[in-house]
């Protein structure tokens, strides 16, 4: 489906919804799949269902009924440029459009259902939904979640899709993807420490969404627990294990280890 050919406003919110951002998750599809020679081309609709799906989670994650948000990317939220209506099928039009597009991408077809059903999973009650519901749940709870707890929180709300997506190229090729979710996994918690970092440092222009939020909620994070020296030590450490990970593949992962390190090195 092309969504600028269609006429509907679900589908104009679903293509605003989709624009802007790092690509971090895309990129990071594409470049797993080179590391086993399978060209971008054969890749790119697996690059793009994990952004359909990763903004989907946005427009749904900026409601009013979970954080309230009013920009993203720089830009009014989606339900705020339109409505809660709007915002919520537009949501849901990504969701569905996510596995339409990881069903195209060029590999035998057991490796693309693996790449949907895996996709499913990141995505969902023992992924990103899961550390969803559990970040709401702490929102509203009289206890301040553990380090560990929030370790795993956000194995599942961020780093799940962020695995998922550097674990892709060896699925597709039918390789083994232990190097590479290993590699994924640690980069996950590394951006969310970033972002952690980036709520109580960073600029809103530069961001692109609102600061302050988590210490204005008096909301746990890897900040609060560990300083903001401590956390950005934690991400460093984090970051170094990503790229021991990939000593598997030698130099041709180094465009890998420069996504690495750009994660904690990033103004947004």
């Amino acid at each position: 489906m092309a969504l600028h050919e269609t006429e509907s406003e679900v589908a104009r919110a679903m293509l605003y919804a989709v624009q802007g951002g790092k690509g971090l998750r895309a990129f990071l599809v594409i470049e797993s799949a080179l590391l086993f020679g399978i060209a971008r081309t054969h890749a790119a609709p697996a690059a793009a269902a994990i952004e359909a799906l990763h903004s989907y989670s946005l427009v749904h994650d900026d409601l009013p009924c979970m954080d309230d948000d009013d920009l993203r990317r720089g830009k009014p939220t989606v339900h705020r440029q339109w409505d809660e209506t709007i915002a919520v099928l537009a949501g849901d039009g990504l969701q569905a459009l996510a596995f339409e597009l990881v069903l195209q991408t060029v590999c035998p077809a057991e490796r693309r259902i693996h790449l949907a059903r895996s996709l499913a999973d990141a995505a969902g009650v023992r992924g990103m939904v899961g550390g969803q519901m559990r970040d709401i749940a702490a929102e509203s709870s009289d206890r301040a979640l553990s380090l560990a707890e929030i370790t795993a929180l956000q194995a599942g709300k961020t780093g799940a899709l962020i695995s998922w997506a550097a674990s892709a190229g060896a699925c597709m090729a039918g390789q083994d993807q232990g190097a590479l979710r290993h590699y994924g996994d640690r980069l996950g918690l590394a951006f969310q420490i970033a972002d952690d970092v980036l709520d109580v440092e960073g600029d809103v222009q530069a961001v692109g969404k609102a600061v302050g939020k988590d210490a204005g909620r008096g909301k746990a994070t890897f900040v609060s627990h560990l300083g903001v020296d401590g956390a950005k030590r934690r991400a460093s450490d984090l970051v170094a294990e990503a790229c021991d990970a990939l000593s598997v593949y030698g130099e041709k992962a180094e465009t890998l280890r420069q996504a690495a390190r750009f994660v904690i090195s990033r103004r947004n």
